[in-house]
């Protein structure tokens, strides 16, 4: 008899509760196990009760931003291997959707995200 497969565990974190629902969704209909946060502490707490496999996560939030959840993420050693992959409308100067990437990438402090996807959010991209 084959062992059925515990489905990866993903944490969707976004201010917005229709996009957090959208990617809980998307995700879901590929067989991932979703949690969905709507704030930093909020996600801060999941992330270290549930320890999911993945996290996407939006950094223009009320409160505790995404950078300090990111921060907390990378600078805390039982949490640092969880792959987080940066959601996020944040733009640069002339519109540049990567400039949160550049700048995040750029960091001495903290390694860069483990993927970067700008909104609106290419969802065959995002899957891929």
């Amino acid at each position: 008899m084959l062992k059925k497969r515990k489905a990866k565990r993903i944490l969707v974190v976004d201010d917005e509760p229709d996009v957090v629902r959208y990617l809980e969704m998307l995700l879901g209909d590929q067989g991932y196990d979703t949690l969905g946060a709507t704030g930093g502490q909020e996600a801060l707490e999941m992330i270290r009760r549930k320890r999911p496999d993945l996290v996407t996560l939006d950094i223009n939030m009320e409160g505790v931003s995404g950078t300090k959840v990111y921060k907390e993420i990378r600078t805390d050693p039982e949490l640092a291997g969880i792959p987080v992959i940066v959601i996020t409308a944040i733009v640069g100067f002339d519109g540049d959707p990567y400039a949160y990437d550049k700048f995040i990438s750029h960091r001495r402090k903290v390694p860069p995200p483990d993927g970067f996807f700008p909104k609106p959010i290419d969802a065959q991209a995002f899957l891929a």
